[in-house]
């Protein structure tokens, strides 16, 4: 009787424990990372932090990169909301194609969370967590003038050519506007001359962020306008495009030195951190991602659970269809000397990694 009672009493615990089971596993819902692609090491990051983020809080996570194209992104997010995604969280390739999948978002109840880049057009973005862009722009303007001032002090005119990132990433002209309000006093004034004439996002702008787009275009600009003259700096959105244009100037004789063109950039990618360690890049913009992360799990999480999330910006961001409440975080401009400071002893890049 004893081992008989004893069986039963086992098995009615087992059978407990698996209904107790699926319960106890189940986590507060799906949340889709929907990331543009995964040839620029920040993308990874960002999506990695994310990732890590939500998990530990308790979520279930579908991480996605699209490698910058549109099509699959859209398949990406749709498939998100098939597995019953409550949180779409999105870096967009093109913040202005995502107008239906995001009316099917809201549809389905799921909440919105624009990443980094602003999704245009649309009323179901919810939310929106980046850096102040404008600022980032304003930091890589003043970098380029320091760096005018110290390598080319005694000769003026500045030579200076201008880039700025895609054209359908709304940051990019947050970016160029924020380095216009620094460099066209400069212009003005006669400090600095933009011997191409090219101006204006329609004109400096490079699709899809793209290195070898920014190379080629350095390369034109160079044979068509520098044959008797010397170009002092340029101004690079983000440190893929950097690379290029360093090539670009590379190719036509430039080497680390005095005679080096200052070059800005951002992400502190380790390839671009290992340039400036090379005397090639002059500075980069470091957007701590793994605080954006944070901010954007705790924003994420507080708005699951009913509560109000922190927002610090109600009046920048507007969409063309309504201002998104944002979360702004603090952009930092990284020279040769604040690198160990910065990005190494914040654990951000490992100093093997800059071997």
């Amino acid at each position: 009787m004893t081992n008989r009672r004893q069986f039963m009493m086992a098995s009615l615990a087992a059978a407990i424990v698996a209904a107790a089971g699926p319960a106890l596993a189940e986590g507060k819902g799906v949340v889709g990372l929907a990331m543009p692609n995964k040839s620029s090491t920040r993308w990874i990051s960002d999506g990695e932090s994310m990732a890590k983020e939500f998990t530990n809080l308790g979520y279930d996570v579908d991480l996605q990169f699209a490698e910058d194209d549109i099509p699959t992104q859209l398949s990406q997010i749709e498939n998100m909301l098939t597995k019953g995604a409550k949180v779409l969280v999105i870096a967009s390739i093109d913040g202005t194609t995502l107008t239906d999948v995001l009316q099917k978002a809201h549809d389905a109840g799921a909440k919105v969370v624009a990443y980094d880049r602003l999704i245009r057009g649309s009323a179901n973005v919810d939310f929106y967590t980046t850096f102040d862009n404008f600022k980032v722009g304003v930091l890589q303007a003043n970098s380029l003038v320091k760096g005018l001032k110290e390598r080319f002090g005694s000769v003026k005119p500045w030579n200076v050519e201008l880039f700025g990132g895609s054209p359908d990433d709304n940051n990019a002209f947050f970016f160029y506007d924020g380095a216009m309000s620094v460099i066209q006093p400069l212009i003005d004034s006669g400090d600095i001359v933009i011997p191409s004439g090219q101006m204006g996002m329609d004109k400096v702008g490079t699709l899809r962020w793209d290195g070898a787009v920014a190379q080629s275009r350095m390369d034109n600009l160079l044979s068509a306008n520098y044959t008797d003259k010397k170009v002092h700096g340029v101004l690079a959105p983000y440190d893929g495009l950097s690379r290029g244009i360093i090539s670009s100037l590379k190719g036509v004789g430039y080497a680390p030195g005095a005679e080096m063109p200052i070059v800005t950039g951002q992400d502190a990618e380790v390839a671009s951190v290992k340039a400036m360690l090379a005397g090639e890049q002059y500075s980069t913009v470091f957007k701590d991602t793994r605080d954006l992360a944070k901010v954007t799990s705790a924003m994420v999480d507080a708005v699951m659970q009913g509560k109000e999330p922190e927002i610090n910006d109600t009046k920048t961001y507007d969409n063309g269809v309504k201002v998104v409440p944002s979360n702004l975080l603090v952009p930092y401009d990284v020279g040769k000397d604040d690198i160990q400071k910065l990005l190494v002893d914040s654990g951000y890049i490992k100093a093997e990694d800059l071997q």
